[in-house]
């Protein structure tokens, strides 16, 4: 949790854009972002990834400084890096190369809940890999509902208004979750992210 908060104030502040310039370039209220700033509150991926091309550079950033960045990184399954709290409602994230430098995609394991109905439908730039590990999930999209087993995939643009939900009485289902970031908001390649 503290990496998301530190780098996005670090950031900004090397950028030397006051909380103000950050807010309107990410379409984040400021209220809001002094909140993630101050960690009282934890933003979602759509956010993070907003946040990420208003300040130009890899959503990864956002999560590991660049001093850590490596080109070879192996994440073990208990070194996880858990970037929401157990406590919080909602989907639950946690980090996979958080180091690894010069990636194209940005992953993370993904519990979502099993009730998404209150949860707004999310869309930002860029392009999403969806895969169970275990249990079912369901991604819903305003128009289609898509429900996967382990070994399942999709991908879609990202732009695409969607969510995810567990499915069953059990414990939340594992998702990898693979987000690229379309900084230039064109079709074409970032150096970094897609």
């Amino acid at each position: 949790m503290r990496p998301v908060i530190n780098r996005v104030r670090q950031l900004r502040k090397e950028r030397l854009m006051t909380l103000e310039v950050l807010a309107e370039r990410s379409g984040v209220t400021k209220s809001y972002l002094s909140k993630v700033e101050r960690g009282q509150s934890i933003p979602s991926i759509a956010v993070s990834a907003s946040l990420a091309k208003a300040l130009d550079v890899p959503l990864d950033n956002l999560f590991a400084n660049a001093a850590e960045v490596a080109d070879i990184t192996v994440t073990r399954a208990a070194e996880r890096k858990s970037l929401t709290s157990d406590d919080e409602p909602g989907t639950r994230y946690e980090g996979i190369a958080l180091q690894a430098g010069d990636k194209r995609m940005t992953p993370f394991m993904l519990y979502p809940p099993h009730d998404a109905g209150p949860a707004p439908f999310r869309d930002h730039p860029g392009e999403e890999f969806v895969f169970v590990h275990e249990g079912f999930a369901e991604l819903l999209f305003p128009s289609l509902t898509v429900t996967l087993g382990p070994g399942d995939s999709v991908y879609f643009k990202a732009t695409t208004p969607h969510k995810v939900r567990s499915l069953g009485d059990g414990e939340r289902a594992t998702v990898l979750l693979m987000v690229s970031d379309d900084r230039s908001g064109a079709d074409t390649p970032h150096p970094h992210m897609p």
